[in-house]
Parts: structure tokens; C-alpha cells; sequence
């Protein structure tokens, strides 16, 4: 009943709002929608659910592209290609999949026709563009209207779903497509900037733009300091509008948000398996194996080889704030829905086990280098890089590996990226939407 009357509500004001948009940020290329004052509310809404309460008015008659996966949702749970369903006039021509799938690991409700992938909902392609294509083959933008945008990012700079966006600009640029990006909170709060800023030689999918590893922004505050800065291949623009979001603040977490959750990648199941994943996933470039193939991956650091009890005592008088740690032995097997076969598969492994018991004191990328230059120093022999320094391309730069390499203490790394943070807390500013 109160979803009925806000809609209601919704329709009403935006009767003489619903065309309007309103660049009150001086940006030259990208706009925000006008949107009805929700502050009597305390609940936050998505970008989805205020297009969603203004009924899809902006898209009616159009024949649209949607860049999406599991994620875009409503605040009752339904996903916006369901929703649009309700919605003759609006056209699903192809769909945009980022890295992990439409649907994640689950792909149940894809439906093969020959070669090609459909959706069964709109009988819309299903465009990968991840493992077969790094942009939309050109018919998928040919008498296309729209590219409308909408997905859950980690707040993670190397999460490769902001570098897909970015090569689906250069494409809608070519083309001379409008984009819609459909804004979400940053799920682990957006006051909070850490780690380096890559260095251009090191940038990569993982880090692909000249963000710290923890940005702190939104997927429209992204879409917009992107596409105002030109940081789309040959200083492309789009015709951009972002739909915001209502009542976030940027000191807020994914569950005070009253937005309903869903695993933005595969085994991050929660909110705390997210913030561990800032720090927790550079283990991707060593060879630790970091909870894969147990019920807590980016909870568990181990390998067969590691002497956990002293490694504990090491990180323990590194007085590290908001987070404890005990020893555990745990073997790591794979399944068959698994595309990933987890380091040290069927062998037994002793690991260090973190539980965050403080989310505004944990620090996920000190917490996670300094065991991994403890481990570096414990373990010489047995402690690798991945091939091609791979590390690099996480981090980004060498950085890690040079004070490895050096035997310094880990206390002695993060000072090495505090100006880029400082640095990277000014320059966003002008891009910023929310207080």
C-alpha cells in the first residue's frame, strides 16, 4: 500500500517534471534528471525505482539497448527487464553483459536459439562483452534510440564493470547514441577514498582508469567524471543522463540504504565479503589461495605450505584496527558450477581467517598487504608472484613488489599512495552528486 501511494505520489509531481532536465552542475556533455523532492521519505531509491515510478515516461516509443546484469533491481525485487515487460511500447533490442553474466554464476533463464543467446523475456540478443567482445558488434546501435544503463558496481576500482562501461561509451559515441545511466549507492559508503591511483603504464581491465582501488563514488558519479574528462578512448563524449539517486548520503552503507542486496559478483554474498574484497582480492596476483572453494572466500588466506601460528603472531602486533584473526585448516574443492578451480583444489591448507568486527575501522587494502608481506618474508622460497607480475596490474604499479622485495615493514607501504588519495579527494569533487 505505501509502494501504491508513493507511486501515485510520483505520477503527480512528475506530470510537469517528467521532460524537464536540469544541468545544475555545469557539465558540458552529461545532465541529471530533475526528480521529485523525496526527503519526507527515509527510505533511499535507486535509479530504477524512480524511472520506475514515473512509469518508463522517457522511454516510451523508444527502441533501447540495455547495459545490465542480475543486479538491477527495484526495491521490491523485481528486475527492470521484468518490469519493462509492462511496457509494449519500449523495444529490448539487444542486451549488454558485463563480466560473471546477466543472470551470475545461475544462467537459467538465457534460452539458446542456434548460436545466439536470448532473453526469453524480450527475445532480445544477449551480447557478452566480456569473453567474446570488447565492443557491441555495430548492428546492435544501428536505429537504436537509447542505451540505458543499470548495475550494482562494488565501489572496487578492479572490478572490471566501469571498463566495460567505458568501451560501450566509445561505442554509443560513435554511434551517436543517448545514454541513460540508472544511479546506485556506492555499497560500501562513498566518504571513504584508498589505495594507489595506477600508474599509466600499469592500467589494465583491473585498472583501467586513474582510480584509487576504494573510489568512494557512484556508478553515475563515474559515468559522469568519465565522460567529462574524456576518459573514453580519444576523448569521446555521450550524451549522457543520469537518473539519481533520492535520499543517499555518501557516509551510508548498502543496508542502511533499504535497497534489497544483491551479490554485485559472484561469491561476494554480503556486505562485509565486499569491503574484505578491496584488500583481500590482490591475492588474485599471488599464489595464496584466498577462501575459494569454501563457504568464505575473501575471508580465508591459506596454502599448505604456510606456518600460520607464527604468521598470527606477526599480524596481530601489527595492531591493525577493526578486525581480528585466528588460525584455521580448511581443504578448498571445486564444484561443478564453479568456472574458477580454486588454488590448492583437494589439498589441505593452513590459513589465517579474518573477521571484521568494525566496518568504519577496518581497513581493507593495509590489512590485506600487510599479511601479504609477512607471508613474503616468512615464506621466501614458497611465496610467488602470478605470472607476468600480474600484481601489478591489481595494484597498479610495482610498488608492492619493490617493498616486498625490499624486506620492509608492511607500515612502510600505504604511505607510498596517501597523496594520491589526497590528490584523488580534490579532483572528484566537481563530479560528485550527493552530500
Amino acid at each position: 500500500m505505501q509502494y501504491l501511494k508513493l507511486k501515485i505520489l510520483f505520477i503527480t509531481i512528475t506530470s510537469f517534471l517528467i521532460c524537464q532536465k536540469k544541468d545544475n552542475h555545469g557539465f558540458k556533455n552529461s545532465i541529471i534528471l530533475d526528480v521529485p523532492d523525496l526527503s519526507f521519505s527515509e527510505n533511499v531509491y535507486s535509479g530504477l525505482d524512480i524511472l520506475d515510478q514515473m512509469n518508463f515516461r522517457m522511454l516510451e516509443d523508444k527502441t533501447i539497448v540495455i547495459l545490465t546484469n542480475h543486479s538491477a533491481i527495484n526495491k521490491g525485487g523485481k528486475h527492470l527487464l521484468d518490469l519493462l515487460k509492462s511496457y509494449p511500447s519500449i523495444k529490448v533490442k539487444a542486451i549488454l553483459e558485463l563480466e560473471h553474466g546477466l543472470w551470475g554464476i545461475d544462467d537459467k533463464r538465457n534460452k539458446l536459439i542456434g548460436r545466439e543467446r536470448i532473453d526469453p523475456v524480450h527475445e532480445a540478443r544477449i551480447i557478452d562483452l566480456f569473453e567474446k567482445y570488447v565492443y557491441p558488434p555495430k548492428w546492435v546501435f544501428r536505429d537504436t534510440d537509447i542505451l540505458l544503463v543499470d548495475f550494482q558496481d562494488t565501489g572496487s576500482r578492479y572490478t572490471t564493470y566501469i571498463t566495460t562501461l567505458s568501451k560501450v561509451f566509445e561505442s554509443a559515441s560513435d554511434s551517436k547514441i543517448k545514454v541513460m545511466v540508472l544511479d546506485r549507492p556506492n555499497p560500501i559508503r562513498g566518504d571513504i577514498i584508498d589505495g594507489p591511483i595506477p600508474r599509466v603504464e600499469f592500467q589494465s581491465y583491473e585498472s583501467y582508469h586513474l582510480l584509487p582501488i576504494r573510489h568512494g563514488m557512484t556508478l553515475g558519479e563515474i559515468s559522469i567524471l568519465v565522460n567529462e574528462m574524456g576518459w573514453i578512448k580519444d576523448l569521446k563524449k555521450v550524451d549522457l543522463t543520469v537518473v539519481p539517486l533520492s535520499n543517499w548520503k555518501r557516509d551510508m552503507w548498502f543496508h542502511k540504504s533499504s535497497l534489497t542486496w544483491r551479490n554485485p559478483i559472484p561469491y561476494i554474498k554480503d556486505e562485509i565479503t565486499l569491503l574484505a574484497y578491496n584488500g583481500m582480492d590482490l591475492f588474485r596476483g599471488t599464489n595464496l589461495n584466498m577462501g575459494f572453494g569454501t563457504k568464505r572466500p575473501y575471508m580465508i588466506i591459506g596454502a599448505p605450505w604456510l606456518e600460520i601460528n607464527y604468521l598470527i603472531d606477526k599480524v596481530k602486533k601489527l595492531d591493525l584496527q577493526g578486525v581480528e584473526f585466528k588460525p584455521i585448516t580448511y581443504r578448498p574443492r571445486g564444484t561443478l558450477n564453479s568456472k574458477r578451480v580454486p588454488k590448492y583444489d583437494g589439498l589441505s591448507c593452513s590459513g589465517i581467517e579474518i573477521e571484521i568486527t568494525n566496518q568504519d575501522e577496518f581497513n581493507p587494502i593495509i590489512t590485506a598487504t600487510s599479511i601479504m608481506l609477512l607471508i613474503h618474508q616468512l615464506h621466501p622460497r614458497q611465496f610467488k608472484w602470478e605470472k607476468d607480475d600480474y600484481i601489478d596490474k591489481l595494484f597498479g604499479s610495482d610498488i608492492l613488489r619493490v617493498i616486498a622485495s625490499q624486506k620492509k615493514k608492511p607500515d612502510q607501504l600505504p604511505p607510498h599512495w596517501y597523496k594520491d588519495v589526497s590528490t584523488f579527494i580534490d579532483f572528484r569533487k566537481p563530479y560528485l552528486l550527493y552530500e
